[in-house]
């Protein structure tokens, strides 16, 4: 017998948001004509043209010649897909994703422009910023978006000094654009929708205050915004309120930036900024793995190492990761070279929740810098892959009946006017942690499938205090006396590619390391390799996992299992 979730039903609350963004839907030809009027231009924009910018960011996030490359042969990729372009403006090309159009109109093609260098790419980066000013002279939708317009701005700041230093023309144009977008970024941040997109506008309305020559009383109401954001959306343990990594560190490089313009200015930091980067970096540390990247979990991707590694040399405290994140729902062991991280959160609020995971008590693990055992990741689209890999079978962890521990609006006007959001998940986990003789222990419990089915799933990881072996056990629960029929369960422990599996003549599988290093898995019940997918570098890559599969019905049911590893002394 395999479940089905009952059909779920929106609060008062979603309904009241949805008939919001149905009417700021509608409003596009009216805030169009508003505010690409003259006068509100003129009331918006008044005072001088700028001439130069005070400060010109230094812009942590990864750069790479290959996409220069192919940009200057015509072919612009991004996420979402790629447009080849013969001859004509890109911008008149049909866009192949939503993802897709919102990077083009964003300029991510000026940082690698930028970072290669040389007359074709200077060339391109102009021309390219020539045909966008053309089209896009005053306010219109969606490039003026205000998500769109702050990492248009964000790209400008920090890379187009060399696309307009030499042609008089294009950069007054240009700058009479820019504080057109600044100024009007200012007053439409809030519109942005929830979690690290109005972050990011937020965050670029005060960095274009402190770039452009502005008003001290415009610096001071922008970053009184962002310390209004700060407070909405970073936790006491310096977690993201979507309880994402990737998430986390994005806010993390936008704070730095906003910092550094403040200092560039001298003017004093606020302590609420000071705080917040203060606390997000030991948390960006809590989940890196032995490779420097990140924990695969809710909707994050690995990032780059070295991207990391640069935002957190600028932690002035070098503060150290925690063992417990309370605030953030998450439990971290280090022993020796291994590394664990376990999800021991729920579902993160509603408006914020349009990228979360139904990962609950998932875990991922790692010795040195080889990844082991990982959660599947996500992709950029949001398509069907994409609720496939939220789903709670994608990650490493126990699944009952067939049935996520939450859900996802389904297609339709909900998710159009909401996103893709989760919803549901547990009312209940309990977390206890433990240090013991053989190391380190951690308990966690959920209640997802309580009310439907009457089980709590129970998770129990120790790690040696080597670090050579970690041990598991997952129990289901019955918690009420209501008569069922079986009930399929699985564990799951999905295995990243560089990983080769093979079952061992002795019992159990063999894990084979790209360095040479070998673990066994070995599990009281029967185990299955089954194939599997990874997402974590944005590609999709085929991989391996181990399920134990069974059954219950109203008895108890515990699965214990171990990795170890091979030839350790």
């Amino acid at each position: 017998m395999t479940g089905k979730r009952p059909a779920p039903r929106l609060s008062l609350s979603m309904a009241g948001e949805m008939l919001r963004a149905e009417i700021y839907a509608l409003g596009k030809p009216f805030r169009e004509i508003l505010r690409g009027n003259i006068l509100y231009r003129w009331i918006v924009c008044n005072g001088p043209i700028p001439e130069h910018l005070l400060f010109h960011p230094y812009d942590a996030a990864p750069r790479k010649l290959e996409d220069a490359e192919l940009l200057l042969r015509g072919r612009f990729k991004f996420e979402g897909g790629q447009v080849d372009v013969r001859d004509g403006s890109i911008f008149e090309h049909t866009p192949p994703s939503p993802e897709w159009a919102a990077a083009l109109r964003s300029f991510a093609w000026l940082p690698p422009l930028a970072f290669a260098g040389g007359d074709a790419a200077h060339l391109l980066a102009k021309n390219l910023i020539a045909q966008w000013l053309r089209r896009n002279p005053h306010y219109s939708e969606p490039d003026w978006l205000p998500h769109i317009t702050a990492r248009r701005l964000l790209n400008i700041f920090a890379h187009g000094r060399t696309a307009f230093e030499n042609d008089a023309a294009l950069r007054k144009k240009l700058f009479a654009s820019i504080r057109e977008q600044a100024r009007i970024l200012a007053r439409t941040a809030n519109e942005t929708p929830d979690g690290i997109l109005r972050f990011e506008a937020v965050s670029v309305a005060a960095l274009s205050a402190l770039c452009l020559p502005d008003k001290p009383k415009q610096i001071d109401q922008t970053i009184a915004r962002l310390e209004a954001e700060i407070a909405r959306q970073i936790f006491a343990d310096g977690g993201h309120i979507t309880r994402s990594p990737e998430a986390l560190l994005h806010c993390y490089r936008h704070l730095t930036l906003v910092m550094d313009a403040l200092t560039a200015a001298r003017r004093n930091i606020p302590q609420t900024l000071r705080s917040a980067h203060d606390r997000m970096a030991p948390m960006i540390r809590f989940f890196r793995h032995g490779d420097g990247g990140l924990a695969l979990f809710q909707g994050s991707g690995e990032g780059d190492p070295r991207t990391i590694s640069a935002l957190l040399a600028r932690d002035e405290v070098r503060g150290q990761p925690h063992a417990h994140a309370p605030h953030s729902g998450y439990q971290r062991i280090v022993s020796g070279h291994t590394f664990v991280a376990m999800d021991c959160g729920g579902t993160p609020p509603d408006a914020f929740s349009t990228e979360a995971h139904a990962s609950t008590l998932s875990f991922e693990f790692s010795s040195a810098a080889q990844r082991i055992v990982v959660n599947c990741g996500a992709s950029a689209q949001q398509n069907q892959l994409q609720d496939v890999l939220r789903a709670t079978a994608a990650h490493s962890t126990i699944t009952l009946a067939d049935l996520s521990t939450a859900f996802l609006i389904q297609p339709g006007i909900a998710r159009r006017l909401l996103g893709a959001r989760l919803l549901g998940g547990p009312d209940k986990i309990d977390t206890n942690r433990m240090q013991t003789p053989q190391g380190w222990s951690i308990t966690a419990s959920h209640d997802a499938y309580a009310e439907q089915y009457g089980f709590v799933i129970e998770r129990m990881l120790s790690l040696s205090p080597q670090g050579l072996v970690l041990t598991g056990r997952d129990r289901l629960v019955p918690v009420s006396k209501t008569k069922r029929g079986s009930l399929p369960f699985a564990v799951r422990f999905h295995i990243h590619p560089d990983v080769r599996v093979s079952p061992s003549q002795g019992g159990g599988i063999l894990l084979k390391l790209a360095n040479g290093e070998g673990w066994r898995f070995r599990a009281s019940g029967q185990i299955a390799i089954e194939e599997s997918i990874y997402l974590g570098t944005g590609q999709a890559r085929k991989t391996e996992q181990l399920v134990v599969a069974g059954a219950v019905r109203d008895a108890e049911v515990q699965v214990d299992w171990l990795f170890e590893q091979i030839g350790a002394t």
